[in-house]
């Protein structure tokens, strides 16, 4: 674009060398248009796989229902989506109406996941990077979430395309990431760098949750440390974030999402695991 530019391609001779543009496109007033019929955006995220990001998420946006809120959960873990899973909702397709791609309804909140694209569960995701940006634009853009309180976005590892895409798209005073660890210092050193990542981004981070804090006994329910304790409050305090809780590791929740049943929809009693969802949840919200 040069100065003398009139802004009236139809005469241009640039021959599509020039980069002026005339406003958003059709594309980002549909993005802006979902986007402001949802209240707040949570990026459950982790710089370290195999920490329960998943569990923490499907479990924050279940017991965010139950408390009266209006709800989304997008599952944006292209290459490892476990969300159909973990809420019984393997073999569910996807389908358009004219407001949209409808989202799939279970224990009240509104769900979305690439996992609902693939016609075999064993079918692999073999995608480069602008692939992944495309389809998760495509979720927030096209999807029919219609009013939400909140939308739960279960991240894969890493600061990579996939949060990166996310945080991006979605205005930054509508953003917030929760940060899920475990105790022991090796996963600590990977997870700093997530909250490196929302930092940077300026992102505020919401809190850290330290996650498979000691073993509940099935039998006794007493709590046993078996990793080291301690890890996600010390990395709170150090990275100058709010520490959200500590969930211990419990059977019962494990089997909730192998059953496809969240642990939150039916959690009750003082047991720990209940009482630390609880609690973490009251934070959040």
């Amino acid at each position: 674009m040069s100065e003398s530019c009139s802004g009236s391609c139809s005469s241009c001779s640039s021959a599509g060398g020039c980069s002026h543009q005339h406003g958003p496109s059709e594309a980002d007033l549909r993005l802006a248009e979902r986007l402001s019929h949802i209240q707040k955006v949570i990026l459950v995220m982790s710089g370290k796989g195999g920490v329960g990001k998943s569990t923490v998420a499907v479990n924050l946006a279940v017991a965010a229902a139950k408390a009266g809120k209006r709800v989304g959960l997008l599952d944006i873990d292209v290459h490892g989506p476990s969300v159909p899973t973990m809420l019984g909702l393997e073999g569910k397709q996807l389908f358009s109406t004219e407001t949209g791609i409808e989202p799939i309804e279970t224990e009240g909140i509104r769900v979305i996941s690439v996992g609902f694209l693939l016609d075999n569960l064993d079918d692999p995701v073999v995608w480069r990077g602008p692939m992944k940006i495309s389809v998760i634009r495509q979720f927030l853009e096209s999807v029919a979430w219609g009013n939400l309180d909140l939308l739960v976005i279960d991240a894969p590892p890493g600061t990579g395309d996939e949060p990166l895409t996310v945080l991006q798209l979605v205005p930054r005073d509508m953003a917030g990431a929760v940060i899920v660890t475990t105790p022991q210092r090796v996963a600590s050193v990977d997870v700093r760098k997530s909250v490196s990542f929302c930092k940077q981004l300026e992102i505020p981070v919401l809190g850290v949750i330290e996650n498979m804090s000691g073993f509940v006994c099935p039998y006794c329910g007493k709590l046993t440390p078996i990793l080291r304790q301690g890890g996600g409050k010390a990395l709170a305090e150090d990275m100058g974030v709010p520490f959200l809780g500590s969930i211990p590791l419990d059977p019962a929740v494990t089997d909730a999402g192998d059953n496809g049943t969240p642990f939150a929809s039916d959690a009750k009693g003082d047991s720990p695991v209940s009482s630390a969802f609880r609690d973490i949840v009251s934070k959040v919200l």
